[in-house]
């Protein structure tokens, strides 16, 4: 056994052995290794497809417009799937369209997209291939903004004025093309139905075309602010007593007085232009002496609402014999003014018999504003009222309204708002009761002519 261990063809024996020991080894080591680096076969090739990837577009943004770009496209790579997976999780890729060359013409052109930052052992199909875009000069101009609202849904009897818009004006930007067809700058104000009340709100600006399409343009601001004052219209007529019933035996009405004598209704102006006054009717069948009243004032169908409700009436009488007249109806400027008291036949009059004071009311007075300061305008709230008159008989019946001056002094007034006196000027002799004392009055300064 020494002998044969010892021999050369046992040395080289062993050292063939551990020669190919150590070949497989290596050789087994190193497919380990490509495996591990995917390197061991062919890789797998496939599709991906990634949808709605974005377009940058590179052009001279301060000096030109483009148009007709896609904002995204779709892209299809193809390669090792394991690179595909890489490139549809990380989206590290970029499709745009270059318009940035300086000698760019306008116009009309057909553009192609390209792609960058993509692996380059991924091969990628854009859909679609290419767009046909417009270039054109970029163009910025002012333009006033007219704000509008949907009429329709005002409450009943209600208006609107102007509305206002702040700011007046925008900054406009496009294409020039797209700046020359604006025909109309709006900002819609949003109401809602039934609106009876000032709206102060939001409003987005479009520009649209003649044929009242939007155009792709950018506005500056966005949005404005929108101020819409709804009010309903409104007039102050007189309160005027209507005598019904027939008065007890023994008992004349000398007169009927309305406290307030004016009422401001509420309604649209065509309405209110056939209202001239309010009639008020006064029962005076179970009336037996000097009497005070509330009655309710009943709302015309035309009118939408009235100031007030009720109004007190004042019902002055006298007790006369049987055989003696009762006073008239009352007619439109005349509360009450009884007839001359008719002398039974056969009984003479005592020439030192005491004259009868009666009473006659005048409605509708108009008064006068006097002593306007220079540089200033007023607006009486009412521009007139009624007056009562007591004297003789023979006093009044010839008295109109034309004999009374009604004034307000506004020569000492700041600008706002005041209560002022009404000043009485009536024929001597006579007693007066003004249905308002005082008149609210607004002083404002003059607008200045153009």
């Amino acid at each position: 056994m020494d002998k044969f261990t010892n021999s050369a063809w046992f040395m080289r024996i062993v050292a063939f052995a551990l020669a190919a020991l150590l070949f497989i080894s290596i050789n087994f080591e190193m497919e380990s290794d490509k495996k591990s680096l995917g390197l061991s076969t062919a890789p797998e090739i496939s599709t991906e497809t990634i949808e709605n990837v974005p377009v940058e577009v590179y052009y001279d943004r301060e000096n030109l417009v483009v148009s007709g770009v896609p904002e995204t496209v779709d892209v299809t790579l193809k390669g090792a799937k394991s690179l595909l997976i890489n490139a549809k999780n990380q989206r590290g890729f970029k499709v745009y369209v270059d318009l940035s060359d300086p000698e760019i013409s306008m116009g009309n052109r057909t553009v192609t997209f390209k792609i960058s930052d993509l692996n380059e052992k991924l091969v990628a199909t854009i859909d679609p291939e290419y767009a046909e875009v417009n270039v054109q000069e970029r163009v910025t101009k002012d333009f006033k903004v007219e704000a509008e609202y949907n009429t329709s849904l005002l409450e009943d009897g209600y208006t609107a004025g102007q509305p206002t818009v702040s700011p007046q004006t925008v900054k406009i930007t496009g294409a020039k093309d797209a700046i020359e067809q604006i025909s109309y700058v709006k900002a819609n104000l949003e109401i809602s139905k039934g609106q009876n009340e000032t709206v102060n709100g939001k409003a987005t600006v479009k520009a649209l075309d003649r044929d009242l399409n939007k155009l792709d343009v950018t506005i500056e601001p966005a949005s404005v602010a929108v101020s819409l004052k709804v009010s309903i219209p409104s007039k102050t007529v007189s309160i005027e007593p209507k005598q019904t019933g027939k008065a007890e035996d023994g008992i004349r009405i000398k007169s009927i007085s309305v406290d307030p004598a004016e009422v401001t209704l509420f309604g649209s102006e065509t309405n209110l232009e056939k209202i001239n006054e309010l009639k008020l009717p006064v029962n005076i069948s179970k009336i037996d002496g000097d009497t005070e009243l509330e009655l309710d004032l009943t709302k015309p169908e035309s009118v939408q609402k009235m100031s007030l409700g009720k109004a007190k009436v004042k019902i002055r009488t006298e007790k006369v014999d049987v055989d003696q007249e009762t006073s008239d109806p009352v007619d439109e400027d005349v509360v009450q003014e009884p007839e001359e008291e008719k002398e039974p036949e056969g009984k003479p009059v005592e020439k030192d018999e005491p004259a009868v004071i009666e009473s006659k009311t005048l409605n509708n007075v108009k008064i006068e504003p006097v002593g306007i300061q220079e540089g200033q305008d007023a607006k009486l709230e009412s521009e007139v009222t009624s007056i009562t008159l007591q004297g003789e008989s023979d006093d009044l019946k010839d008295i109109t309204k034309d004999d009374i001056n009604l004034t307000v002094d506004l020569s000492n007034l700041d600008e706002g708002t005041h209560d002022v006196n009404v000043a009485v000027n009536a024929p001597a002799g006579l007693d007066w009761e003004l249905g308002s004392k005082t008149i609210k009055v607004s002083i404002t300064p003059k607008e200045e002519e153009t």
